[in-house]
């Protein structure tokens, strides 16, 4: 048995719900988290068939890539499936899980699980995020600077790009006064004292604020610790919407979307005109990812491979790139797996299952 908490805070730490969108809702939806359950059954949608679903396989969590509620409930009276599904799931206390747009938008989530499918290398993001880095600067004693320095980084901070530990010294001379009620490290109550300290700084992803700063003054020697936070504008490149890279040898494009067909195993992809190009660079976008369209022409792209493109919106890929629009539910069908690899990872005694429900609700006649 494990307790609902330690999977969905397992969960939001790799897919932090700082990166969900605004109009989104990921997290525990249903369910008490101090709740214990032997089971999860994961799934892309929730649906009433897959509550039932979890009802009969004992599983007392379900986890699912898109929320059963967006907006908030006025009343539950079973009148929609919304409403059916949530109060099946509270009467048959099913506690409800979802990452969405923060699992679109993390590295090696939904996005990287679609460059892993097509066989992309040399991925990056394709509009990173912004507004979601801050810098740390302190004080330390000489002889405390590693061991500070260490739990910085071990906590989270100073990772830029494929580096990590990345920080800046400078030294320099810190003065304090310590009162009648203090213990100071160094200096004497009453008497102005300057010590030889190392600036440090670094920085980290705001969402792990609380676990640097703790890291921080648990290892500083310092009664009190001096430091200071500012917020960055800095783009993060390891997190955002949309990815892309590279095939590892051009192909046609008649080729491609056959491999396209194939990869997301569906019936038909939607496209624009082919441009009688080679095929090399590819950008991809679980889901909706219109709004994506110009980033990756901006980026070079050939093919951009996303979901619910209208018809008005494959008039503006202009010849310059080929919209391949796959479906939503098929560009984002592996989410489940991506949970699976996470779960039985972590949690390797913990029963998950694959729902064998398929919730796409568009069928090609």
């Amino acid at each position: 048995m494990v307790k609902i908490k330690e999977i969905t805070n397992y969960l939001e730490s790799f897919a932090p719900p700082a990166l969900q969108e605004s109009y989104d809702n990921a997290g525990l939806i249903i369910g008490n988290p101090d709740a214990e359950v032997s089971k999860a059954l994961i799934t892309l949608d929730v649906t009433e068939e897959v509550v039932e679903e979890a009802i009969q396989q004992n599983a007392g969590l379900i986890v699912a890539h898109h929320p059963i509620i967006f907006s908030g409930l006025k009343k539950i009276t079973g009148k929609n499936y919304v409403e059916r599904t949530v109060l099946k799931a509270i009467k048959n206390d099913i506690a409800l899980f979802a990452a969405h747009t923060n699992l679109d938008a993390v590295w090696g989530g939904v996005n990287s699980k679609i460059c892993e499918l097509l066989g992309l290398q040399n991925c990056r993001v394709l509009q990173p995020a912004t507004g979601q880095l801050k810098k740390l600067v302190t004080f330390i004693p000489h002889e405390a600077a590693e061991k500070v320095r260490e739990a910085v980084f071990t906590a989270g901070a100073g990772n830029i790009g494929e580096y990590d530990f990345c920080g800046y010294n400078l030294e320099g001379t810190g003065s304090f006064r310590a009162g009648d009620e203090t213990n100071p490290y160094v200096g004497e109550k009453g008497k102005i004292h300057y010590e030889k300290e190392i600036r440090f700084e670094t920085i980290f992803p705001a969402w792990l604020q609380g676990k640097v700063i703790n890291a921080l003054i648990n290892a500083h020697p310092y009664e009190e610790v001096a430091y200071d936070i500012y917020p960055l504008e800095n783009k993060y490149e390891k997190a955002g919407i949309g990815m892309i890279g590279t095939l590892s040898e051009p192909v046609a494009e008649k080729e491609f979307l056959v491999f396209l067909k194939k990869a997301f195993q569906t019936e038909v992809v939607r496209h624009t005109t082919l441009k009688g190009e080679p095929v090399k660079k590819v950008a991809v976008c679980g889901g909706a990812g219109s709004f994506l369209l110009g980033k990756a022409i901006s980026a070079e792209a050939d093919f951009f491979v996303s979901g619910d493109f209208k018809y008005h919106q494959f008039f503006d890929a202009d010849n310059k790139i080929v919209i391949a629009d796959v479906g939503h539910y098929e560009s984002e069908q592996f989410t489940k797996e991506l949970f699976y690899e996470l779960l039985t990872k972590k949690f390797p005694k913990f029963a998950v299952r694959f729902s064998e429900i398929k919730t796409n609700p568009v069928f090609y006649f």
